[in-house]
């Protein structure tokens, strides 16, 4: 009601309380990402895009909005390319969440076990093959599918991703105040974490560069 009202500040307030609660969804982390994103805070709005993402991959309304809201961001970072085998196998990955591929993944195994009572029981011949071919191709689905459940699980329970949430940070050559500055990111830019020594924690970014920043700079998707 606040945000159709155009209260955003109440509607982050709101749902940012149902957040605090342990309470989470698509649609709410969606809903937050829209308020923010009214209020001018790219970095949180960017955040609560990623999170709605990882819970629905498949949602094309997250992701347009995902894409106007990081326009917006400063950096301009090249990508470096990814194999092409790996961008197909993500992209299909992404195409469904992950109950949905743990309930095709249950779906082929049952068809499986009926194919392979096929084969076992019938008596003609003809019927035996179809149910050991089928099988087989049963087979071979459900680890598919099942590789896209377990991966899908893991990238939503991970948390090895952030956004940028100053204005301006200075990432350092080591974790220390006086160190040498690196580069520059701002706010709503993703960086992946992959160490951490106290307060501090070594970023790369989706060029290759990295380094290290304090904690309190970004928060994690």
């Amino acid at each position: 009601k606040a945000y159709i009202e155009g209260n955003y500040a109440k509607a982050v307030e709101e749902y940012s309380a149902i957040v605090e609660g342990g309470e989470y969804s698509m649609k709410l982390y969606y809903n937050l990402a829209n308020a923010y994103f009214k209020l001018g805070e790219t970095g949180k709005a960017i955040l609560y895009y990623n999170k709605a993402l990882r819970l629905s991959p498949s949602q094309e309304d997250v992701r347009h909005n995902l894409a106007i809201a990081e326009a917006q961001t400063k950096d301009r970072i090249t990508v470096i390319p990814e194999f092409f085998l790996n961008r197909w196998l993500r992209i299909v990955r992404n195409s469904m969440s992950c109950m949905a591929w743990s309930i095709l993944s249950l779906a082929t195994l049952a068809l499986c076990l009926a194919f392979g009572l096929l084969f076992l029981l019938a008596s003609a011949i003809r019927w035996r093959k179809a149910g050991f071919y089928c099988a087989l191709c049963g087979v071979v689905l459900f680890i598919a599918t099942t590789s896209f459940a377990i991966s899908s699980r893991n990238d939503m329970l991970s948390h090895d991703e952030a956004i940028v949430m100053g204005t301006a940070i200075s990432v350092k050559s080591s974790p220390d105040r006086s160190a040498t500055d690196l580069f520059v990111l701002h706010e709503g830019t993703k960086v992946k974490i992959l160490t951490e020594v106290d307060e501090w924690v070594e970023v790369v970014i989706a060029d290759g560069k990295k380094g290290w920043t304090e904690r309190k700079n970004i928060e994690e998707i």
